[in-house]
């Protein structure tokens, strides 16, 4: 695929880039070098492959919830420099 300074200015348009002349010549090029590569992947013989979503095998590695007993409110509270028995009181952000 051949890419122009045209396509480089609709896509710098969609990807919301504001581009110097001197500039589109060098990202068309860039542009072109990685439409090249991605030709050449596409040339690799695949049959048989199982597509991956992962390059690893990764499996659900987070904790199992279980439930544990919390701090007490008070040990919680005790350094708060306002409170209201139950909660932290802090200045009103927005009005």
């Amino acid at each position: 695929m051949k890419i122009t300074e045209e396509l480089v200015d609709y896509i710098s348009v969609l990807s919301r880039l504001k581009l110097e002349p001197e500039e589109r010549a060098e990202m068309a090029g860039e542009l072109e070098k990685i439409v090249s590569y991605m030709d050449s992947l596409a040339q690799v013989d695949t049959q048989g492959v199982e597509p991956l979503s992962h390059v690893l095998n990764v499996v659900n590695v987070t904790r199992p919830d279980e439930v544990e007993p919390s701090y007490d409110r008070e040990t919680l509270l005790r350094g708060a420099p306002k409170r209201d028995g139950e909660t932290f009181l802090v200045p009103r952000a927005v009005e």
